[in-house]
């Protein structure tokens, strides 16, 4: 699905990602994995278009999609979720999801005078959709609630909601476990691959929670320092004394050592 050929992102002297190369799979669940400041999130921006790369080429389905701009890239089926939601606070959960589809008959100005039945037409149809994404996340109860006053494990459903108003083929989602509560955690990855399993979606999901990884990730990727470090099984790359020294270090060692 993405292809990734020795990608570049600098920012002044500072290389954000040094000759990145990697690969996602069509209908995997890929997770990207390092510490702060390996380049993860930046890599995220230049593939979804909101960063043009310093050097090097991103392909989508074997097309090259370098430097498209992010409304372009989700018209091609290319969508990410940030590690903050970025809901409209004062509007509900299912207004949310109804503004996301674009090409809509009422942002025509001329519509709004002479179109007004096919605009109703349009927000049944809508209404109709978004109360299905609704509960197929387990939030219909949530639709008329204002989405800036619902907890943040809601918010980031409400996200994965907005990926299935329109036809996503590939989902960025960065740190979509952060600040999250364990139990709409365990909602969140059930939802993730229930869209992988039930309508194709692939996905590359960074995340710090290695159980959360390890729960829904085949293969995991690990960035360190901008490029990629290892690629593998949870087990491998936990396994891999690379990945240990650069990035785990000791901490892991102990911890299971202790368990």
């Amino acid at each position: 699905m993405i292809r990734v050929e020795n990608l570049h992102r600098h920012f002044g002297g500072f290389r954000a990602v040094d000759g990145a190369s990697l690969e996602i799979a069509t209908g995997s669940i890929t997770g990207l994995v390092g510490p702060n400041g390996a380049g993860k999130t930046t890599l995220f921006n230049v593939i979804a278009g909101a960063l043009p790369p310093t050097s090097g080429r991103v392909f989508m389905d074997g097309e090259d999609i370098t430097g498209l701009p992010p409304h372009a890239l989700f018209h091609n089926g290319l969508l990410r979720t940030f590690q903050i939601a970025h809901e409209f606070s004062s509007m509900s959960c299912r207004e949310n999801l109804m503004m996301v589809p674009g090409g809509q008959s009422g942002e025509q100005l001329w519509n709004t005078w002479f179109g007004r039945k096919r605009i109703a037409e349009e927000e049944r149809a809508l209404r109709a959709k978004a109360d299905e994404v609704l509960e197929f996340l387990t939030i219909s109860h949530l639709a008329d609630h204002p989405a800036g006053a619902v907890s943040g494990g809601q918010k980031k459903l409400l996200e994965l909601g907005r990926t299935m108003m329109v036809d996503a083929k590939i989902v960025f989602l960065d740190e979509v476990g952060a600040g999250v509560n364990r139990t709409l955690l365990n909602t969140i990855a059930d939802t993730i691959q229930r869209l992988n399993r039930e309508r194709g979606y692939t996905f590359c999901v960074i995340e710090h929670d290695m159980d959360f990884i390890g729960r829904i990730c085949d293969p995991v990727i690990v960035m360190a320092e901008g490029k990629k470090l290892a690629e593998g099984t949870l087990d491998e790359i936990k396994a891999n004394e690379q990945v240990i020294e650069a990035y785990l270090g000791t901490g892991l060692k102990n911890k299971e050592a202790a368990t």
